[in-house]
């Protein structure tokens, strides 16, 4: 076996002969009453990609591993991972005396139940297409054998868009959706309330990693120095600025572009920037007419005015984005930009006319929770109308959008989302959504493009960076010339504190462990 290095971080720091000591809450005690931008259905986090569900779920459940504070895979259940010389075994030792919400001992037999639920329901769940079968030799080993050698498996299962979280094995069989809320994070849940709130208390029986000394991403030191945290769903944002304001809301994850001058200028709230957070997308249901003709989707792309969509979805605070990642980052790669931002009219008119397009109905599926995918959707609409699309908006609340937008119902052409985790990770987790078994836009066979496909095993299993990087730039030329999804550009998020809340760090969902209230 050959133990995977790059999963450790430090965490101890020495200055002189001194240990750093690790996180400590200035104060314990207290509720924290955070207001969240869209509504929570449900907290299966295995089966659910909205980042609404993740805001709260990460806050009960971890994984054998996950992300660091730099979107790096990190240890957390996971007391170690080895893997065979030959590259077709993984062998997990479980950290000892970690304990579910309800007292019992997690043991390799919940870490086997977790993902073969996951391998069942998980969004995500060609993640484990490469493992043959597991083995569980005693209660503190999990041993992944795989059906070939994948250079890139770790970093695959430590994605935290769709997590593989770690559950009790008694709920292994919990239908997707239906998953009883327990896991061994510092909160555990209280109440649920429906597209209203979420009330989580402080875990007694929590056991911090001692190998770190703070939070890092997902993982690192955690303590739960507040004994509750209420998730109020305010999806108004005028409503919820104001909360903010009034105090009645401690903290919220999104202050719009609009507020932020008078927020910035309240000595009583600190405003917190993520500047790269959301790249704005959409895509088409290739299972309903006439979105499932590649010329007509063609036509919608070269209508599209990027720069007119993404000011009205961000009151003017975005930035362009020319594909799937973000510049600077591993696998950036500017290829297919040509198909970007055409806003072409004559273009998009004559494949109107190559695919045979005769003014059906298309409908663009979003939601009025989050006010740019509204407003992506109603730019997009008039836009799709200028080139003589017969455009409408269907409207739902987001849970019931996102739902609909997993299945190919023929009552849908395109739907409005931001891709925020799915692009921070990176490489084969960028392309996972429009890869098979279940690509977003829902062919009805399920199948994609075979060279689509062959470029996504290549930045899954090439053997270094330099072909992974080629074969990502094929993936995305391919999935720009199939419109699998448009991407219009990147928006930041900026989430909002009450001066009096201590040691909270902004990060692609809010971490209430390692915060506290004045």
């Amino acid at each position: 076996m050959r133990p995977i290095r790059l999963m450790f971080c430090v965490p101890l720091l020495f200055s002189g002969a001194a240990v750093a000591q690790p996180f400590q809450c200035g104060h314990q005690g207290g509720d924290f009453t955070y207001g969240l931008e869209a509504n929570v259905a449900g907290l299966d986090m295995q089966a659910n990609s909205a980042a609404s569900v993740r805001d709260i779920a990460m806050n009960t459940y971890e994984t054998l591993v996950t992300r660091d504070e730099h979107m790096k895979p990190l240890l957390q259940l996971a007391q170690s991972v080895d893997t065979s010389a030959d590259g077709m075994t993984v062998t997990f030792k479980l950290r000892q005396g970690v304990h579910f919400h309800n007292g019992k001992l997690m043991t390799s037999a919940d870490a086997r139940a977790s993902f073969e639920r996951y391998a069942r329901v998980g969004v995500d769940r060609s993640i484990l297409a490469p493992v043959d079968h597991y083995e569980t030799p005693d209660p503190d080993t999990l041993v992944l054998a795989l059906k070939e050698p994948r250079p890139t498996f770790i970093e695959a299962m430590s994605s935290i868009t769709v997590p593989i979280i770690i559950i009790p094995a008694e709920n292994k069989d919990a239908p997707a959706q239906q998953l009883p809320s327990m896991g061994t994070g510092p909160f555990q849940m209280e109440q649920f309330v429906a597209d209203s709130t979420v009330k989580l208390k402080r875990f007694a029986g929590y056991k911090p990693d001692d190998r770190y000394t703070d939070l890092d991403g997902f993982g690192g030191y955690k303590v739960a120095c507040l004994d509750t945290v209420t998730f109020r769903m305010v999806t108004e944002s005028g409503a919820r600025v104001a909360g903010l304001e009034t105090g009645e809301l401690q903290g919220v994850e999104d202050v719009p572009t609009i507020a932020q001058k008078r927020i910035a200028a309240n000595k009583d709230i600190r405003l917190l920037k993520l500047s790269n957070f959301w790249l704005n997308a959409l895509y088409g249901n290739w299972s309903a007419p006439p979105t499932n003709n590649k010329l007509f989707r063609q036509a919608v792309l070269a209508a599209l005015d990027f720069d007119e969509i993404m000011e009205a979805a961000s009151d003017g605070d975005y930035k362009p984005n020319l594909g799937y990642q973000y510049p600077g980052t591993n696998y950036y790669t500017e290829v297919g930009k040509e198909l970007l931002n055409q806003h072409d009219t004559a273009k998009a008119q004559r494949l109107l006319a190559e695919a045979g397009y005769k003014g059906e109905k298309v409908v663009l599926l979003t939601n009025k929770d989050y006010p740019s995918l509204y407003n992506s959707a109603l730019v997009t609409a008039q836009q799709l109308k200028g080139v003589g699309i017969n455009a409408e908006l269907l409207v739902l609340d987001w849970p019931t959008a996102l739902q609909k937008s997993m299945k190919g119902t023929p009552d849908w052409n395109f739907f409005f989302t931001g891709w925020i985790t799915y692009v921070a990770v990176g490489g084969m987790q960028t392309l996972r959504p429009m890869a098979e078994p279940n690509p977003v836009y829902t062919p009805p066979d399920g199948k994609t493009d075979p060279a689509f496909m062959r470029a996504f095993e290549d930045v899954s299993n090439g053997a270094s960076l330099e072909i992974r990087q080629a074969a990502f730039a094929r993936a995305q030329q391919i999935a720009l010339d199939d419109v699998m999804v448009i991407p219009t550009g990147v928006m930041p998020k900026v989430q909002g504190v009450r001066a009096n809340v201590q040691h909270y760090v902004p990060f692609y969902n809010p971490r209430m462990y390692n915060v506290w209230v004045k």
